[in-house]
């Protein structure tokens, strides 16, 4: 299973960036994007790639751990930024180190489960809203993003998504995304 833990916005957080992102999908060369859709909208935590069945209960036990240890935290999706010429993304304000602990460990927690993981970079919370294929310039997007402030939410739970990759060939197909299992912050 291709797996990765997250931390999935609430529906009104969600509702707030898609207004934000039709906005920016009417700049020139938007269709140009292949934009994710905001089934896909996460931070994502740890990556872990592809997790064999057997590792996932205890990978499970260890990310329910690491949640417990945790408080509820806010924040709110705001501003924006780039990777290069390839990714938009939206960014957070607010708990940012609690963001990042959380994050280290729920990469700690799959360390100990068995789960191989790279090497270990500063966490920055950012989500994805578009992936550039050509060789166009994000900064149009990068600069109508930077007033963006979405209302403040408060991160109540840690979940663990798998990632159902395409497989239809259809061009502009997108990975499934599914919460296999969720724990809350701080219980």
């Amino acid at each position: 299973m291709r797996l990765f833990a997250a931390v999935v916005p609430p529906e009104a957080a969600i509702a707030e960036l898609a207004v934000e992102v039709a906005r920016l999908r009417e700049l020139p060369g938007a269709d140009r994007l292949r934009w994710t859709g905001r089934a896909g909208w996460h931070f994502t935590l740890a990556f872990y790639g592809e997790v064999p069945e057997e590792v996932v209960p205890e990978l499970a036990v260890r990310l329910g751990r690491a949640a417990h240890r945790h408080h509820p935290f806010e924040i709110r999706l705001a501003r924006g930024g780039r990777f290069s010429r390839a990714v938009v993304w939206v960014g957070a304000d607010g708990d940012a180190e609690a963001m990042a602990r959380l994050a280290d460990s729920a990469a700690a927690g799959a360390r100990r489960a068995g789960v191989p993981m790279e090497e270990h970079r500063p966490y920055a919370p950012h989500l994805t809203i578009a992936r550039n294929r050509s060789q166009m310039n994000l900064r149009p997007y990068v600069e109508a993003l930077a007033e963006f402030e979405g209302s403040p939410w408060t991160v109540e739970q840690l979940c663990l998504v798998r990632s159902n990759l395409p497989t239809g060939g259809v061009s502009g197909e997108q990975p499934r995304y599914e919460t296999i299992e969720a724990w809350p912050l701080g219980a």
